[in-house]
């Protein structure tokens, strides 16, 4: 830093080294640099397991450049989630449910290729809380739909 003025200094540029150039960040979140150049989707930020509790409201989010900008599909165990284009690169999952836990897999997908991040959400019963020391897990609800999952949908429900 500059001490008269509290700017920071560049550096002067090094021989036989081009100058780098500025990274610009486009309103949808994608980095280019320069010209856009035709690339393959890559995870700048891949999916991370989680694990809340249930009635709580979490964002899944990745950061995926590539150009042209990669079309994005959700899926929870192998199964195709309703799109829903609320944020790009994020899922939310509202008002959580035990049967929303799970494999979380999202790909990313141009003509130039392909690429895919998977995470666990885990679930925690946070109503079996009280007397006798620990959560008692409610009653199976095996075959129930997934509650909350983007507006309620999934892929192949009809819209409202």
């Amino acid at each position: 830093m500059s001490r008269a003025s509290g700017e920071p200094r560049a550096a002067p540029p090094s021989p036989g080294i081009p100058p780098k150039r500025a990274k610009v960040t486009t309103e949808s979140g994608v980095l280019e640099e320069g010209p856009a150049r035709p690339a393959a989707p890559v995870f700048a930020r891949k999916l991370k397991n989680a694990a809340i509790g249930t009635g709580c409201d979490i964002r899944l989010r990745v950061v995926v450049v590539g150009n042209p900008r990669p079309s994005l599909r959700w899926y929870r165990n192998e199964e195709l989630l309703a799109p829903c284009e609320e944020e790009y690169g994020a899922l939310w999952i509202r008002d959580s449910k035990k049967e929303d836990a799970g494999v979380y897999t999202c790909i990313a997908e141009n003509e130039w290729g392909e690429a895919m991040t998977s995470a666990v959400l885990a679930i925690i019963d946070m109503e079996g809380k009280g007397g006798g020391g620990g959560a008692e897990p409610r009653g199976s609800r095996e075959g129930a739909s997934p509650g909350a999952l983007q507006h309620g949908r999934h892929a192949g429900d009809a819209a409202p």
